[in-house]
């Protein structure tokens, strides 16, 4: 696998770079010969983990259950990570548990300051010349994706943008938002790859039939995060590892219509 160029860390990034790890010994990765779908998460995914917007967000949805649900803070910010752990996302589980409308809790914990994300030249260099369609496929609102890919300089470049409320507010990793996904965008899943900071979004891909590449991720919030690191090589369901998305979008594009993992 070729090794990608890294980022440059930030205050929230360990203090040693991750490894980049290769495939289990004898297998041969998914590469991205016949990939005419190019599906892209949002957060810490197009935009580097560094900029730390989602710890704004995670301080947004504490605010908001304390305040919805009438409890302290401290008990909010529990409830919300043992929903996100147990439903996917904190919105899941209180729209399971509590009955929330998500709209008002999507617009509130999306209204964060994106003066941290810059245009990426690069990034939209390499995107632009990707062959065939280019989405956005997000467990956050339409408009927080809308805002980030503005900022960014990649707007339009995607297609479209795939949010929770286009899945029902089914969120990854669940089969079912996949599924919903690609009946809505008309996605031939063994023509597509998907691209994802959260090992767990990619398992369902990979069965599916896509090509899947983790783009590490430096903020720490799930307990899978915690597990990556005593990894020594990928899960079967991860075909490819990058700690810049930018560089490995580069580096793949010689071997786009040519040899699979060159």
């Amino acid at each position: 696998m070729t090794a990608s160029r890294s980022s440059t860390p930030g205050a929230s990034a360990a203090a040693a770079k991750p490894a980049l790890l290769a495939p289990r010994a004898g297998l041969t990765p998914r590469g991205f010969d016949s990939t005419d779908v190019w599906i892209f998460d949002l957060d810490n995914t197009l935009y580097p983990a560094e900029c730390n917007l989602f710890a704004e967000v995670d301080r947004r949805m504490g605010e908001f259950i304390a305040r919805y649900l009438g409890v302290p803070y401290v008990y909010a910010r529990h409830l919300q990570k043992t929903y996100y752990r147990q439903f996917g996302t904190t919105l899941a589980g209180l729209m399971k548990i509590h009955k929330l409308d998500p709209a008002e809790f999507l617009a509130y914990v999306h209204d964060i300051d994106l003066s941290p994300v810059g245009a990426s030249p690069a990034l939209r260099a390499e995107i632009e010349v990707l062959p065939g369609r280019r989405l956005i496929f997000t467990n956050g609102s339409h408009r927080h994706a809308e805002r980030v890919a503005e900022k960014l300089g990649v707007l339009d470049l995607f297609e479209d943008i795939c949010d929770i409320a286009a899945c029902e507010y089914v969120p990854k990793p669940e089969a079912e938002a996949f599924q919903r996904m690609i009946r809505r965008h008309g996605v031939a899943a063994a023509r597509a790859a998907m691209f994802e900071d959260m090992p767990m979004n990619l398992a369902v891909p990979h069965d599916l039939g896509m090509t899947t590449v983790l783009v590490h991720s430096s903020y720490l919030d799930h307990p899978v995060q915690q597990q990556m690191k005593s990894w020594t090589e990928l899960p079967d369901h991860i075909h490819h590892m990058t700690l810049d998305l930018t560089g490995f979008l580069q580096d793949r594009r010689a071997p786009i219509g040519g040899p699979a993992g060159a």
